[in-house]
């Protein structure tokens, strides 16, 4: 049984995974029960599949009755440079490590469906692959499998690799001995949590995924509550704040594997380029990108909020071009942007010419709710006349 482990770890890594376990076909029963509160509680937001897959998400054996091992693979993908520099560069879009390059779903189940086919055919088994799209509780299962342990801020944290790990599994018929679960190693450190800027880790272990920037940015498919706007500041497209944190980072090393790098040379996208991309550029863009997943129209409306939030007047001009876009989500975020960046004047003006002909009631909301008269200047970013005559009233 040891010699059929050695040889799946070995094969394993040379399909390009950095890490490997061995876990039973099962979720521990507190695991499940946290679920379970998780969603009664409605903290996933518009994630509804989470809860249409409730019973094979807490059940492996739901998901697969045949399944007896749980191989959960972890793929390293650490940036080599700070990734919470970019959130200085106001002009720029933060984008998660994650999504710098290649979208990680197609590159892991390419490799899980090597290695599981090699497995089938020289073991005489069954086998089943999954990414973190499937209904499985991958943390937990890589938990229980060894390669780390989930940390406070619910993501699983290695000491090898930080908290930087794309996971997969590969369910198996064969019945092999599991590895000992790793031991939580987070202790009284509470940085993670100290770090989210919209206090989404509501306790130790706790995320109200309502509050986290990455769903915001990613899965929340409507508007985004004002409250969260600005501590958004520049990131358009996930959120690493929690991760980068981490202490055990100082032993993770940047991936090797070019399929997770940034492109040499690769500057941060500039929020100006990203506000002008019509339905065709943004696709041609982000081709090959888990960016595509979440759409146009959602990412404008991140973008559109970090230029809200840049301090830079000569945006200004960007958000405006959005005023027209066929999307509310975009224009009414343009609005929003467009109130911060300019002096009251400006935008009393602008809402004159625009609000009549807007047939969007949260668009005419956002026209709305920047008040006119005595003390309007207090929710605007003042600006020189020369980018109020910039802009075409």
């Amino acid at each position: 049984m040891h010699d059929i482990k050695d040889a799946i770890r070995a094969r394993a890594l040379e399909a390009g995974f950095d890490t490997v376990g061995f876990a039973p076909a099962r979720i521990e029963r507190a695991q499940a029960g946290d679920l379970g509160a998780f969603l009664d509680r409605g903290l996933h937001g518009d994630m509804a599949w989470m809860a249409t897959t409730r019973a094979r998400r807490a059940d492996p054996s739901v998901l697969w009755p045949d399944a007896r091992t749980v191989i959960a693979l972890g793929a390293n993908y650490g940036p080599d440079e700070d990734p919470l520099a970019v959130l200085s560069d106001r002009g720029a879009g933060a984008i998660s490590v994650y999504a710098r390059n290649r979208d990680y779903h197609d590159v892991l189940k390419k490799a899980l469906k090597e290695l599981a086919g090699w497995i089938a055919r020289t073991h005489a088994c069954e086998v089943k692959v999954f990414v973190d799209t499937a209904p499985v509780m991958e943390k937990p299962l890589a938990a229980q499998a060894g390669l780390g342990w989930q940390g406070k801020h619910t993501n699983l944290v290695s000491r090898r690799f930080g908290s930087w790990l794309f996971l997969g599994e590969v369910f198996t018929t064969l019945v092999l001995s599991v590895d000992a679960p790793e031991r939580d190693l987070c202790g009284s450190c509470d940085r993670c949590r100290a770090a989210c800027p919209t206090g989404a880790l509501t306790a130790p272990y706790r995320i109200d995924a309502r509050r986290c920037i990455s769903y915001l940015t990613i899965e929340h498919k409507g508007h985004i509550a004002r409250e969260f706007r600005q501590a958004m500041g520049n990131r358009i497209y996930g959120c690493d704040d929690c991760l980068a944190v981490c202490p055990w980072n100082k032993f993770a090393q940047a991936t090797e594997d070019e399929a997770y790098r940034p492109p040499d040379g690769r500057r941060a996208p500039r929020l100006a380029e990203l506000a002008s991309l019509d339905e065709a550029a943004f696709r041609g863009k982000f081709a090959r990108s888990p960016i595509l997943r979440t759409g146009r129209e959602r990412f404008l409306r991140n973008v559109l909020i970090a230029i809200g939030n840049s301090d830079d007047p000569s945006l200004a001009a960007a958000a405006q071009a959005r005023l027209d876009d066929a999307s509310a989500l975009v224009r009414a975020m343009a609005v929003w942007a467009l109130a911060r960046l300019l002096d009251a004047s400006a935008f009393a003006r602008l809402r004159r010419s625009r609000m009549d002909a807007e047939a969007d009631a949260q668009v005419r909301a956002e026209w709305r709710a920047v008040p006119e008269g005595p003390g309007a200047d207090a929710l605007t970013r003042p600006v020189g006349d020369a980018t109020e005559d910039a802009l075409e009233t």
